[in-house]
């Protein structure tokens, strides 16, 4: 019978073997997974900055995209990254003292972890673009992450085992996910747009996290339409989804 040591153990190696293979083989090694989301957000303010005489909300273009952009990414991020966690370890998975769930459970810390260090980085540098800084909503900032990757582990829960049963599903699921990034609300504010469109991006999740991450630098005026109780109940239940899926799929078939 595996004990919780075990399998702490087991995660941490997880760990180290993903560090070594996502990041030793790649010019740069970790310090480019910083490089490149600071060079895209800094590309794209750019860019808007050349397009429009100011954001959305504030005075900082860099700010503005920066927070949507981490935001976004938080959830994007991760549920890329889990889905793959059991395909990419099918060989260690006949091992008797690897349980499914710990490469999971190991890529989880790590893209958490890489993310953190990415945002701080990021809209640090953002922040002191602003002029006129608000105050950081510090709680405001902690909620949303947490619903981001809440949401993300529930649906790379149910992803890891219908990316197994069916590559058409693989497929459809990154077709439909790929708009997300236009319309989660990176480039604007939903509350903005005209109706309908306001209500249908509004209904996304994806689009409720941005909102209240965006809370955190800029404060309750860009809260409009922000659900709080929507957003908790759609977290709750693709999560409690993912780990019953996850769960009930037999194991030896993911081990085959």
């Amino acid at each position: 019978m595996l004990t919780l040591s075990s399998h702490l153990r087991v995660v941490f190696a997880f760990i180290v073997r993903e560090i070594a293979s996502r990041y030793g083989r790649s010019p740069g090694g970790y310090l480019w997974a910083v490089v490149e989301p600071v060079a895209y957000v800094g590309m794209m303010s750019l860019l808007f900055g050349a397009l429009a005489r100011t954001p959305a909300v504030g005075t900082s273009f860099p700010l503005f995209f920066a927070t949507g952009y981490i935001a976004y990414n938080m959830y994007n991020g991760m549920v890329g990254y889990l889905s793959s966690a059991i395909s990419s370890n099918k060989s260690l998975l006949q091992y008797p003292l690897v349980a499914p769930i710990d490469p999971f459970i190991g890529r989880g810390i790590l893209q958490a972890a890489t993310s953190v260090v990415v945002a701080i980085i990021v809209l640090w540098g953002a922040y002191l673009t602003d002029p006129f800084p608000h105050e950081i909503i510090w709680s405001a900032l902690l909620q949303a992450t947490a619903f981001a990757w809440t949401l993300a582990a529930g649906i790379a829960l149910t992803n890891v085992v219908l990316f197994e049963r069916s590559k058409l599903y693989e497929k459809v699921f990154g077709v439909i996910t790929r708009p997300l990034f236009l319309l989660s609300g990176i480039f604007y504010v939903p509350s903005q747009m005209p109706h309908p469109f306001q209500d249908i991006l509004l209904a996304s999740p994806i689009t409720q996290i941005v909102i209240l991450f965006r809370e955190g630098f800029y404060g309750a005026s860009v809260m409009d339409g922000f659900d709080m109780s929507y957003l908790f109940w759609w977290a709750l239940t693709v999560i409690s989804m993912g780990f019953f899926i996850f769960t009930m799929w037999p194991v030896v078939r993911l081990r085959t």
